[in-house]
């Protein structure tokens, strides 16, 4: 809670009236109990000194009219501290006295006298001694004691009206110290209302305060400190509004981490690569973060070697992602640490296109040697004397021209696959029944459904939803899905097609098999050129491995897509999904022409 200045300041004067008080009161308190004490000592010795003179005997028989006469307990000591006669108890009920502090300094100087709390009487006490007889030969020694109560009587009564007097002087302090406060902090309110406002930001004009002293050179210093600092603010928000810009604009993700290494901020490049918000990363550290080993060990290497350090790390575990990250340091706010940023550059998209790169390369090389190799060889066969032989011939020759035939398909297949992804394949939009081209897909796979003895379950009728589709690129596509199905399907097997109402303006072809299936993990790579998930299988059936790179590519230019749901072991169902043909698109369809193309 903050205690405003004003109450500081009366608080301040109200204590150091009080303590004046307390102290000038104790003061006085002191000075006159010691008169008073003295006073009363005199007295008491005065007495005691006459009594002194009077004989023992004599002293014993008027004890108490003494006692009564002084004010004061008597009590008659002889040499030795043996109490002889005591006004007020008998004397055989004392102890010795001889070692009473007041008795010892009337032994040594014939007077003696000391105060004390009694426990018996329940009162503060004064006591004074005198010797009786000279010090070489000592009789005895009176004691004479009274009550210090009138004194503290007086002294109270003598306080009471010093206070009286001390709070009035004190009251009339604190009223001028009030007056003063007031004046005083008028104008340091002022100043803090200002710069209160120039805390927020609401900087407008100047503070004016009529005053000569201090406070009216420290407004003209604030005047001056805001004209500045107006500019300061006025082109550091502009060079804030620049890197904001950029800083969000990046499409790397930006880290940067506090001087204790917990992330600070982060842009929105980084949260659409974590898929995490700002909110929730800021304040965590990179491992708690991004759970990877890898980063937090080149954010240690850097920490080590404070140069730039650079390094390739994957994250995600069901889809990882390969990431660039670089990590520099930059000036904190204060000299007491050094604060990192850490840039990431998704390469993912890069590695998979040096890879499907690659693999491309790697894959039409190798499915160009092997038939050109066995070409090669058997015509080398031939040549050396096979020809001769007219049934070796023969079935060299046919050897020679199945390969050919792969060689072309794969040639043909890579045109078809060249031409739509360049968009010089046209496509002719139109209405078209799936029970149609299903009709026309089946009657040229039937001798191999036959061969296989497959059961072929067509659920797809007249009153299947018509599509908008180009029929040759439909049927192209059915060819390759089905080919696929019958390839992989086991002696006996089954092949269910069938068609059902998908998203809103979308019909979805289903082709269902009973064959080997495809591991979960290989799907996403099925419909990359070349990809298979059985290398040596599918070569021997004759397949070229971009059969469903086309389909792919097809249904992307028809405005659909395909899904392929596998398991191993239990078939393969593959989904694709079409536009529906309406009414209102025949007109349209009228207007095409033959040079509607592809997009690439």
């Amino acid at each position: 809670m903050k205690i405003r200045l004003f109450y500081k300041l009366f608080i301040a004067f109200a204590a150091i009236g009080f303590l004046t008080t307390l102290i000038t009161e104790f003061l006085i308190e002191r000075h006159l109990r010691s008169g008073l004490v003295r006073q009363v000592e005199m007295e008491m010795i005065s007495e005691a000194d006459i009594i002194a003179l009077m004989p023992m005997e004599k002293i014993m028989e008027q004890g108490v009219a003494l006692s009564e006469r002084t004010r004061s307990r008597l009590t008659l000591i002889d040499f030795t501290g043996r109490v002889i006669k005591d006004s007020e108890s008998h004397a055989a009920d004392l102890d010795n006295h001889l070692n009473r502090p007041e008795i010892q300094q009337a032994r040594l100087k014939g007077k003696g006298s000391s105060s004390r709390y009694s426990q018996s009487l329940q009162a503060e006490m004064f006591y004074v001694a005198v010797l009786i007889g000279d010090q070489k030969q000592p009789k005895g020694y009176i004691r004479l004691s009274r009550s210090l109560q009138e004194v503290n009587n007086s002294i109270s009564a003598l306080r009471k009206s010093i206070m009286q007097g001390l709070f009035l002087v004190v009251f009339l302090s604190l009223l001028i110290a009030l007056l003063f406060s007031f004046g005083m902090i008028s104008p340091i309110r002022k100043l803090a209302a200002f710069t209160e406002k120039i805390r927020t930001g609401k900087i407008s004009g100047q503070i004016r305060i009529q005053s000569r002293d201090e406070i009216g050179k420290l407004a003209d210093n604030i005047n001056e400190m805001v004209e500045v600092l107006y500019e300061k603010i006025r082109k550091a928000d502009e060079e804030k509004r620049k890197l904001e810009a950029v800083f969000a604009g990046m499409s790397e993700g930006v880290a940067v981490l506090d001087t204790e290494d917990r992330i600070e901020s982060v842009n929105r490049g980084m949260e659409e690569l974590t898929g995490q918000t700002a909110a929730n990363m800021t304040g965590m550290t990179i491992l708690e973060a991004f759970r990877n080993v890898e980063l937090h060990d080149l954010l240690e290497r850097f920490r080590k070697t404070e140069t730039i350090v650079c390094g390739e790390i994957l994250l995600g575990e069901d889809r990882p992602v390969t990431m660039d990250v670089t990590i520099s340091g930059m000036r904190g706010e204060t000299s007491n640490g050094r604060k990192t940023i850490l840039v990431f550059h998704d390469m993912t998209r890069l590695k998979m296109l040096e890879r499907i790169r690659t693999d491309f390369v790697a894959n039409v090389t190798h499915e160009i040697r092997t038939p050109l190799t066995a070409i090669l060889g058997f015509v080398e066969t031939l040549e050396q004397g096979a020809v001769d032989d007219k049934s070796k011939t023969l079935e060299f020759l046919q050897i020679i021209r199945d390969n050919a035939l792969r060689l072309n398909r794969l040639v043909d297949d890579l045109l078809i696959l060249s031409g739509i992804e360049m968009g010089e394949i046209g496509l002719h939009p139109e209405r078209v029944t799936p029970v149609e081209a299903l009709e026309r897909v089946l009657l040229l796979v039937e001798a191999r459904i036959s061969e296989k003895k497959l059961k072929i379950l067509n659920e797809i009728n007249e009153k299947t939803s018509a599509i908008r589709a180009d029929k040759d690129r439909l049927v192209q596509i059915l060819i390759n899905i089905l080919d696929n199905a019958i390839k992989f399907t086991p002696f006996g097997g089954e092949i269910a097609v069938s068609a059902s109402p998908g998203a809103e303006g979308f019909l979805i072809i289903r082709i269902t098999d009973t064959g080997v299936g495809i591991p979960k993990g290989e799907i996403p790579r099925l419909g990359e050129r070349f990809y298979r998930v059985d290398k040596t299988r599918s070569r021997e059936m004759g397949g070229t491995g971009l059969g469903l790179s086309i389909v792919k590519h097809l249904m992307k230019a028809h405005g659909g897509w395909i899904g392929i749901d596998s398991t191993l072991g239990h078939g393969t169902t593959v989904s694709l999904h079409f536009p529906i043909f309406r009414d209102s698109e025949l007109c349209m369809l009228q207007g095409t022409t033959e040079e509607n193309r592809i997009a690439p």
